[in-house]
């Protein structure tokens, strides 16, 4: 009960109109990406938008301050390049070709300009716990000024979502969740100050921790809960119960 209230204090639910669309469709992580079509690329968003998905893709900071779309912190793994991101200029990011396909690592600004609201987009804010988050929501977003699409960040960093509160509040935004070595007291414990300091619209939650009392709780007082990543038929049943829509891949999608 105690924490119950506290939620409904620090954390308060939003209304039904601002976050009904988040439960009307599947999201493609990273986008339709598999065989000769690398994750979060023009090729795989296309993909999803040909199925009529929703989109999740990963945004990060470039070293000239651009919103760009990227997982890794490092180059090596999906680039024949190597080294930081955050070392390379948007401009330079753009030039460089993505394993396994023909394209290129695009700006969130190029991606926005591709999907032009044809579907929802989920937009995973990737920061580090010891760097401040300013400049990084400020990048995200400039690039949504003007963005009419039904659109969303999130963030394991309860940090970008409080950012969003406060200087873009009309922009949904969530909490990505995972309890992971943290099934303790006192990791839930910290999944409430998290909740307490983000004050998200939804969750978005580990589907390898479903079904939670945490999330459930928050489900009910009227946060959606997204879950991922959604990899098999059966942890898509398990989606279909315990959450509102998931954020899937593969064999996950159906």
């Amino acid at each position: 009960m105690l924490f119950a209230a506290i939620d409904r204090w620090r954390a308060p639910a939003p209304s039904a109109e601002k976050v009904r669309w988040l439960t009307q469709q599947g999201y493609a992580h990273r986008g339709l990406h598999g065989d000769r079509v690398p994750e979060n690329s023009p090729t795989a968003f296309a993909g999803a938008i040909a199925r009529g998905l929703g989109i999740e893709c990963d945004v990060q900071r470039s070293g000239d301050g651009q919103a760009v779309v990227f997982h890794d912190w490092e180059l090596d793994r999906l680039t024949d390049a190597s080294g930081a991101v955050s070392e390379r200029t948007a401009a330079q990011l753009g030039a460089i070709r993505l394993k396994g396909g023909e394209d290129t690592i695009p700006s969130l600004a190029a991606v926005l300009r591709q999907v032009r609201g044809q579907v929802p987009i989920l937009i995973e804010v990737k920061s580090r716990r010891d760097k401040r988050v300013f400049a990084l929501c400020l990048a995200v977003r400039r690039a949504l000024e003007g963005y009419t699409g039904q659109h969303a960040v999130m963030s394991f960093d309860p940090r970008v979502s409080r950012w969003f509160a406060r200087y873009s509040p009309h922009t949904v935004r969530g909490l990505v969740v995972t309890e992971e070595n943290a099934r303790t007291l006192s990791g839930r414990g910290r999944r409430y100050l998290a909740l307490w300091h983000a004050r998200p619209d939804f969750l978005a939650y580990d589907i390898r921790d479903l079904p939670s009392s945490f999330p459930e709780a928050q489900r009910k007082r009227g946060l959606p809960v997204l879950t991922w990543t959604v990899r098999s038929p059966e942890l898509a049943a398990r989606a279909a119960q315990y959450a509102d829509a998931p954020i899937a891949e593969g064999a996950g999608l159906g």
